[in-house]
């Protein structure tokens, strides 16, 4: 149950950057693809062939362990016009693209503890390559293929010492296909793509890589990860061994209508770029690869409210009482930041204060050091969370103060005039 609750992050993991906005074939950076968790075949030099990750378990008496690599495999689609292999051609109202696909894979050990104390368990994959065709009329064919690939996977834990009852578990992931030759595209279709571990422990639990107990930190720091990024999700009993960095207990977004394979963009921007797209783009798109159709469907589809839903969301919110928000500009009724002061050099500052501005050296925007010197108004002095005092301003000359767009300064860094 808990490696099933992991798949939607694991999913979004296995996908993260299958295919990138504008979603087709023709676009620059869709021409050099696959970039996370990329595990070639060891006769390829330039990429690594495994990965390997280290992390503390507390187990229990008779515990098992539960693994699944998963990783994508490349299916090369490729059109045909009588046996001839071409980039693109129409068949109907319908244009078909030769492209790179991938299929879903997974691989699953289920090992004893105790067996992995002994020392190394080793566990051989292999996954059969294939070809199939489709004729799409009588003269145009689409014919996928895929090369067999070969792996292990390599499973052991060693007992630390003291009393916690922790074990350091090594997992080791590694492409043992057979290729020979020297060109990265080919290379690719012998590779274990996006290749990532979902592990859980029955009973037991594991120890946070990121935040872990003072007892465990010498020994968190002593482990070693390669290419790997291990994150507890959902119970303690389950890590996501990532190839990209993410947080204990990630989690699909509630507001998320579907798959971008672009976690670096903001859903909402992404989404409405896609709909600005033109037709013939979302055309070439759809043709592209059934993803991107069925990404590229969903965002025409898409009905207002759920477009709404992505603009912003505030999580993790505490209260002050009631449901009124700590951020709420009412729920502190102590402060008000048109009327409060402070003193600064003997002199009270409050709105409509004319000042001085000195910014400090060690400030976040260094552009803000073409200010020094200059004079503006004080609009508003506030008290944030931690209790320490900011002065709002408008810098002569700058914005109009009715946009409501300030510089913020600490009381340091104003002179009054």
């Amino acid at each position: 149950m808990s490696l099933e609750q992991a798949r939607a992050v694991a999913d979004a993991v296995l996908y993260e950057g299958y295919l990138l906005y504008p979603y087709r074939a023709s676009a620059t950076k869709n021409q050099l693809r696959w970039q996370f968790g990329v595990l070639m075949p060891p006769s390829y030099a330039e990429e690594p062939s495994s990965c390997v990750t280290q992390l503390l378990v507390e187990p229990a008496l008779h515990s098992t362990v539960h693994l699944r690599v998963r990783f994508l495999q490349v299916q090369a689609r490729t059109v045909e016009v009588d046996g001839t292999a071409v980039p693109s051609t129409v068949v109907g109202d319908t244009e078909w693209t030769s492209w790179d696909e991938a299929v879903e894979r997974e691989v699953d050990a289920v090992l004893r503890f105790a067996d992995l104390l002994a020392g190394d368990n080793t566990v051989p994959f292999s996954i059969d390559g294939g070809v199939e065709t489709t004729a799409l009329s009588d003269t145009v064919s689409l014919v996928r293929r895929r090369c067999p690939l070969a792996g292990e996977l390599r499973v052991r834990a060693d007992a630390l010492p003291g009393p916690y009852g922790a074990s350091r578990l090594t997992v080791t992931v590694t492409n043992m296909s057979g290729w020979a030759g020297s060109s990265r595209d080919e290379a690719l279709r012998h590779a274990l793509i996006a290749a990532h571990t979902v592990m859980s422990v029955s009973p037991g639990r594991f120890v946070s890589m990121l935040d872990p107990p003072e007892w465990a930190k010498p020994a968190v720091a002593e482990c070693r990860c390669e290419r790997t990024w291990p994150v507890l999700v959902g119970d303690d009993d389950t890590v996501l061994s990532s190839p990209i960095i993410l947080y204990d207990h990630p989690a699909i977004a509630a507001e998320s209508a579907g798959e971008l394979f672009d976690g670096t963009e903001i859903d909402e921007i992404l989404t409405l770029r896609t709909m600005a797209l033109t037709d013939e783009e979302k055309r070439e798109a759809r043709a592209t690869d059934p993803r991107a159709a069925r990404l590229v469907d969903r965002v025409d589809t898409m009905p207002p409210e759920l477009l709404d839903r992505l603009h912003g969301a505030v999580r993790y919110l505490r209260s002050v009482s009631g449901d009124q928000p700590w951020w709420d500009p009412g729920a502190d009724t102590t402060v008000d930041p048109d009327t409060d002061s402070v003193t600064v050099g003997g002199v009270r500052v409050a709105r409509g204060s004319r000042v001085r501005l000195r910014p400090g050296m060690r400030r976040a925007d260094a552009q803000d050091m073409f200010l020094t010197g200059r004079e503006a108004t004080v609009q508003a002095v506030l008290h944030d969370v931690d209790g320490e005092l900011h002065v709002a301003v408008t810098v002569d000359g700058d914005l109009d103060p009715a946009y409501g767009r300030f510089r913020y300064f600490s009381t340091e860094e104003v002179e009054p005039l």
